[in-house]
């Protein structure tokens, strides 16, 4: 028997939901370790699905671990999971995150500790199911079930402002799902009326082989778009980001960081361009322009933050720039780097955020002017802030550059001028970046820092195994990103085939006009929404967080 024999898929995508079910009737003593083991059993299970993953399979055979069982034979829907060196890497991070994200919650969460690492193990159900799904109704199903735990994490565990951070962030999340929901059945009835039958009308593997009529690609990839660009996000969709970063705790904002804004990216690659080629090549410059403005608008405001947290959250805006920017150049290059990027800020930001976490656990306190010295009295977190700073700002070695290199080589090979635009980010990275960095760790100890005596103590032994897998992988990647574009290539070369199949779809010059007007009138209407606060009085902060003005500064709540 081989690990293909048996139904591996289904086993990682639900061991959590086994854990959640211990823990749930378990006594609430044992929640804490039942979870952490469920989330390291899933670990395991993923890292065995590596073992027996063949990257050189033949193209007519993409999809590897292929589990199909009808579920509505009246429409055609399955439960079909499977996975190709994309997903597969994806899934890898997600379980990796979720045992780490668990454990670094375990000092933090005291109120309700049950109830958290249930809703915890679900969100990585939902997440895993997400990246293995290849029945485009089960594809939604999972990206729904992701929602609800994080809105009880958030809403529950989280900061002073946490319900206004809450129904933001699922007002944004599910007015772009129902209209995916929407594109979805429009594809699936469009394929049965032309094939006269509903058998594979959801399955993705015979969809991406269809041809649909331009007028519903266009639609429909606009549907899609919204969900996924909602997701990431892209500017000018990003306004739930930070909200939701500042609010959550410390393992809430990991994995909304690290792998929920990966669903979004992922969703592009798999589903908008195989699906409905030729639209996405009519909007790819668009998209690309959106990414151009999220790479340098997320870095100049994350400048300006005084919250490290919302640094964190503004970077992360900038870095995913980069990734729909590679997804969108349509070429070798720009995917690796796309695919590469989302894997290398799953780990840097991810670490990045517990260091934050550690810090707030300390002081009760993010404001980056309060911290100075922190070197003096906590070496160890200045070391390992250090090493994720350099990492986030590209540092040749580490695995912050290899992705980016990449995209903007892709960006070059689709237009000069594009490469170049992106190319002033990582100027203005090392800028904010290093800045904070300075900030924080350098010179005397700050009278807030020194008032807070004996608390004030470096990283324990669980903090600093919480980093730890996170810094190796971010030096093996640097040093060998061939591990993972190894792992890739096949599905790269199958997505850049789908999505060149078909011309582009043709688009009325007032089409284009709008579209590229509407981002431009939005931020118009920011600024001057921001300025009517000031003059009035009432945002002092506003220049500085346009996207937050009304929102009270908060801290971690309910931990």
């Amino acid at each position: 028997m081989t690990i293909g024999d048996i139904p591996i898929l289904t086993i990682v995508t639900f061991t959590p939901l086994i854990g959640a079910l211990l823990v749930a009737f378990a006594p609430s003593r044992y929640a804490r370790s039942l979870a952490l083991a469920a989330s390291l059993v899933a670990w395991v299970v993923s890292l065995l699905l590596l073992v027996g993953f063949d990257p050189d399979a033949p193209a007519g055979r993409p999809f590897q671990y292929v589990q199909s069982v009808p579920w509505i034979p009246l429409f055609g829907i399955q439960y079909k999971v499977g996975v190709d060196g994309l997903s597969l890497i994806l899934v890898v991070l997600t379980t990796t995150l979720s045992w780490i994200s668990i454990l670094a919650s375990f000092a933090p969460i005291k109120e309700r500790i049950k109830e958290y690492m249930v809703s915890f193990l679900i969100l990585e159900v939902g997440m895993i199911g997400v990246f293995v799904a290849l029945d485009t109704f089960l594809f939604y199903i999972f990206w729904e079930v992701v929602l609800v735990p994080m809105y009880l994490i958030i809403g529950i565990w989280g900061g002073a402002d946490r319900i206004y951070a809450t129904i933001k962030f699922v007002l944004y999340t599910l007015v772009g799902s129902l209209l995916m929901l929407v594109a979805i059945l429009a594809a699936a009835f469009a394929y049965q009326s032309a094939t006269g039958s509903w058998t594979g009308a959801f399955d993705f593997e015979l969809l991406r082989t269809a041809s649909f009529d331009p007028t519903l690609q266009i639609f429909a990839f606009l549907a899609f778009f919204l969900a996924f660009a909602i997701k990431v996000p892209m500017f000018p969709f990003h306004t739930w980001l930070p909200d939701a970063h500042v609010q959550a705790p410390t393992a809430g904002s990991v994995i909304l960081a690290a792998v929920m804004l990966k669903l979004g990216a992922y969703g592009f690659i798999r589903f908008a361009l195989p699906l409905f080629p030729a639209a996405a090549h009519a909007f790819g410059p668009a998209i690309i322009v959106l990414s151009l403005i999220a790479i340098i608008y997320g870095a100049v405001v994350a400048l300006v933050q005084p919250d490290l947290k919302k640094l964190v959250a503004y970077s992360s805006v900038s870095h995913m720039g980069f990734v729909t920017l590679g997804i969108f150049v349509f070429n070798e290059q720009g995917m690796d780097g796309a695919i590469l990027q989302m894997v290398n800020h799953g780990l840097i930001t991810g670490a990045l955020l517990l260091l934050v976490g550690v810090i707030y656990e300390r002081t009760h306190d993010r404001t980056i002017a309060k911290m100075g010295g922190v070197a003096t009295a906590m070496p160890l977190y200045a070391v390992a802030l250090g090493f994720f700073v350099f990492a986030s700002g590209g540092l040749p070695g580490l695995s912050g550059f290899v992705g980016e290199f990449l995209v903007l080589v892709g960006a070059f090979e689709y237009s000069p001028a594009v490469a170049a635009v992106a190319t002033l980010c990582m100027i203005l990275a090392a800028g904010y970046l290093l800045w904070m960095f300075q900030r924080i760790a350098f010179g005397e100890l700050s009278d807030f820092l020194k008032g807070l005596g004996h608390h004030l103590t470096d990283m324990t032994p669980t903090e600093i195994l919480t980093l730890g897998p996170l810094a190796a992988l971010t030096v093996v990647f640097g040093l060998f990103p061939g591990l993972i574009l190894d792992l890739i290539k096949g599905s790269v070369a199958l997505v850049l085939a789908d999505a060149g199949r078909q011309d582009s779809v043709a688009l009325a010059p007032q089409t284009v006009v709008i579209l590229i007007a509407l981002p431009i009138l939005y931020v118009v209407g920011r600024l001057i929404w921001v300025a009517r606060i000031d003059l009035s009085g009432g945002g002092g902060s506003g220049a500085a967080d346009p996207d937050a003005a009304h929102a009270a500064p908060s801290a971690e709540g309910a931990s």
